[in-house]
């Protein structure tokens, strides 16, 4: 994963400096995850007989719509991200780029993701892709982020929405199966994002910015993050249940999730953040792993 993360940061500063700053504000690797499990979405979608074509362009509107809505968020939380040393090194903090810049990139791309989504998906999931957008670079980044502690629980599913996007760019309807890839997105994220705040607590206090840790204190946090690890793994369950996925998936799945409520575990006796990040990390990687496994499985059916 480390060697995977060096060949994307050397291939992206090996572009021209202008294209550079537009892939930062576009939070790339974000992207590239969500797309990943969108793209998961489309092949466990009933075969509706769709070209590679079709599909490809579907999930390049998924993930240009995406795109704009970080662009934006980049935009909204400018001032903050100010004082905050994870963030400070941004391009619109650096003045690299004006808010005026980002808001006609977030347009364009955001504009061609809609356009691409219409023409080669269909209305509904053009639609939902949209009430995403809005859900994350609005509801989230302009109200939620700086309302409430459950900020990232609330707006956590926005982020949760790509299986089902995918899902809908194949059918053009609602199931119930992708509902479950939802789930497991939106269970997942708040241990993800509470442990990278629990290791960046000073900066989220800075910045006035009521993240779990910074309200309610790191062990509240800590056994918040236990108790949606052990959700997660019953809901990780369901697909298997309902024959959505075979064996190859559950075991993986398994092991996965016993590896999160471990390190999780591990987290709540120590309060350094090494391990609050350690944590974070590993969060990334069980989902990346849990929808590669989740396609694997599909073959393998």
């Amino acid at each position: 994963m480390n060697l995977l993360a060096e060949k994307y940061r050397g291939a992206i500063s090996g572009l021209p400096k202008s294209i550079h700053i537009y892939l930062k504000i576009c939070k790339m690797k974000v992207v590239l995850m969500l797309m990943v499990t969108a793209w998961v979405g489309v092949v466990l979608a009933p075969d509706m007989d769709r070209s590679w074509v079709l599909q490809f362009a579907s999930l390049a509107g998924i993930g240009l719509v995406s795109a704009a809505a970080a662009a934006i968020n980049h935009v909204v939380d400018q001032d903050r991200d100010q004082q905050m040393a994870r963030t400070r090194h941004r391009p619109l903090v650096q003045q690299q780029l004006t808010s005026k810049q980002a808001y006609y990139f977030a347009a364009c791309i955001g504009i061609s993701g809609v356009a691409l989504l219409l023409i080669f998906s269909n209305w509904l999931c053009t639609l939902l892709t949209v009430g995403a957008l809005f859900g994350y670079a609005v509801v989230y980044s302009v109200f939620l982020k700086h309302m409430t502690p459950q900020n990232i629980v609330i707006g956590g599913l926005a982020g949760a929405m790509p299986p089902l996007l995918g899902w809908i760019s194949e059918t053009g309807s609602f199931h119930a199966e992708p509902w479950l890839l939802v789930m497991i997105i939106f269970t997942w994220t708040p241990p993800h994002f509470w442990a990278l705040a629990i290791a960046r607590r000073q900066d989220y206090e800075r910045a006035n910015i009521p993240m779990l840790p910074v309200t309610h204190g790191v062990k509240f946090t800590k056994l918040c993050m236990l108790i949606y690890s052990l959700l997660l793994t019953l809901v990780c369950l369901l697909p298997f249940l309902i024959g959505m996925s075979g064996w190859v998936y559950l075991i993986t799945s398994s092991i996965l999730n016993a590896l999160f409520v471990q390190k999780i575990i591990t987290l709540y006796f120590e309060s350094n953040s090494e391990t609050a990040m350690s944590v974070f990390r590993f969060s990334i990687t069980y989902l990346l792993i849990l929808f590669i496994v989740l396609f694997i499985d599909k073959l393998v059916l």
